[in-house]
């Protein structure tokens, strides 16, 4: 039986896995994207969708941010492609959560960004979550209340109520994200949170704080001076 025949590409590809693996942490955007569509193209040569992808998207973000309908656009990038690259945002953001601990001990809003930053990674809807804690701070876990349109989600106050009855927290913080680019809270923002701190004062659960998150800023509505507590 004759040998199979290698991709002519097979030296250049064994050599350029081997870089990456070299360093890893200095791999430039173009280089990395090339790799990834090694997995989705066997034979092919990549290069020229991965510098495609980042001229029409931007940057690797905005790759990784891209529709698949849109993704499919560039030439040399197929179906197979842009479900490699939504992929790997998805197991970036599960990796992310995963390596955050909530068991210790929250004692500051630099506290509660490390452990509800990751769960907004990559999010073009908004989201909301509840970090909940003990009474000593200690966090319990942090449970998704919803995730919404492009513009909004929806939070009722009984999702709320369970997330927060389920890890049997007496303390908890809310957090959601803005994909307009201002981390500025909004008047609905100010009502909701208020009318939370007084549904989930009824359970015996004291809404701390209210986080506004976009990209890599947030903003504490209580270091902001949003009396949300108000009767």
């Amino acid at each position: 039986m004759a040998e199979k025949k290698k991709s002519i590409h097979h030296g250049h590809r064994e050599r350029f896995k081997k870089e990456f693996l070299d360093r890893p942490e200095t791999f430039p955007d173009h280089k990395l994207l090339e790799l990834l569509l090694f997995y989705a193209d066997p034979r092919g040569d990549t290069n020229p969708a991965a510098h495609d992808l980042l001229e029409r998207f931007n940057s690797l973000v905005g790759v990784l941010d891209a529709a698949p309908e849109e993704l499919v656009k560039t030439p040399g990038v197929g179906p197979h492609a842009a479900v490699l690259i939504k992929a790997v945002k998805e197991f970036s953001g599960r990796y992310l959560a995963g390596r955050t601990d909530p068991d210790g001990i929250v004692n500051s809003v630099g506290d509660m960004y490390r452990l509800l930053r990751p769960y907004f990674f990559g999010a073009q809807k908004e989201r909301v979550f509840l970090l909940c804690m003990d009474g000593k701070g200690r966090g319990l876990g942090v449970r998704k209340i919803s995730e919404g349109s492009v513009n909004a989600a929806e939070v009722t106050a009984r999702g709320v109520v369970e997330a927060a009855l389920s890890l049997n927290a007496t303390r908890a913080v809310l957090a959601h994200n803005h994909v307009s680019g201002l981390a500025i809270p909004s008047a609905e923002d100010k009502f909701t949170t208020n009318y939370l701190w007084k549904v989930l004062k009824t359970v015996n659960v004291e809404l701390v704080d209210h986080l506004v998150f976009v990209d890599d800023d947030m903003v504490s509505m209580a270091d902001s001076g949003v009396e949300f507590w108000r009767e």
